[in-house]
């Protein structure tokens, strides 16, 4: 009787039992792999818009502060989109002919929002307040990147449960202080590190990592110790922080 199997289908055999026992733990880190990956985070991805809008012109090269725009960024969850009327401020006296804010003109006069793609979004399950963060000096960068960089806007970081935790669990690398200014409050100083970038000021190290975008350098250990000090001062309680009900309510 002729042998029903070759030689290599041990080798065979085997090889296919450990594939197989490989396949779940290869398409884990790819899974893994794709949910940290920027085509879906979509960091450091621009997104289009009905109107061309550049924080680096309007924020730096132009001088406008940032609560101009965002008007409700102290004292809501939501940093606000400005309005129509808030562009139109400026844009009915200058640039007033401009092909690129046709879409602007034509929403003033017809009183239609224009319809902004919206770049951070948080799930529906998550619930987040820009006013306790800016209360306690934590500055825009942190979350946004370097927003004072961009010419079209891009989300600054992946907004994942694991990036958010970061902070939440260890706070005190994220908190900062400018003392070149103790007259100001918490929420002024996150204002002040834009004019400071503006008038191209000394920047201490932490206020370059800053407007690098935070995440681009580790605190140096003085740094942790003021951000420890930061959290006795403003009484921010660590350990409830990481509480599951700080964010999904």
């Amino acid at each position: 009787m002729a042998q029903l199997f070759k030689p290599n289908a041990n080798s065979l055999a085997k090889t296919s039992l450990l594939a197989a026992a490989a396949a779940p733990l290869v398409l884990g880190f790819a899974l893994a792999g794709y949910s940290r990956s920027a085509y879906n985070t979509k960091v450091d991805v621009s997104i289009n818009q009905p109107v061309p809008f550049s924080h680096q012109h309007h924020a730096m090269e132009l001088g406008i502060e940032c609560r101009y725009c965002h008007t409700s960024v102290e004292k809501s969850s939501f940093a606000g989109i400005p309005g129509t009327e808030t562009c139109m401020s400026c844009h009915s006296q200058i640039w007033t002919n401009s092909p690129l804010l046709k879409p602007v003109r034509d929403s003033y006069e017809s009183g239609t929002p224009i319809v902004w793609n919206k770049v951070n979004k948080l799930p529906e399950f998550v619930y987040f307040d820009h006013s306790i963060h800016i209360s306690r000096g934590v500055q825009c960068n942190t979350c946004h990147g370097a927003v004072q960089s961009m010419q079209i806007t891009a989300k600054g970081n992946s907004f994942q449960m694991a990036w958010c935790l970061e902070c939440h669990r260890e706070p005190e690398r994220f908190l900062y202080e400018d003392k070149s200014a103790p007259e100001l409050t918490p929420r002024q100083k996150v204002f002040e590190l834009y004019w400071k970038i503006q008038e191209d000021k000394k920047l201490t190290p932490r206020e370059i990592s800053l407007a690098a975008g935070m995440n681009s350098a580790e605190p140096f250990a003085h740094d942790i110790a003021d951000g420890k000090a930061l959290i006795e001062k403003y009484g921010v309680k660590v350990k409830q922080l990481a509480d599951c009900s700080v964010c999904h309510r």
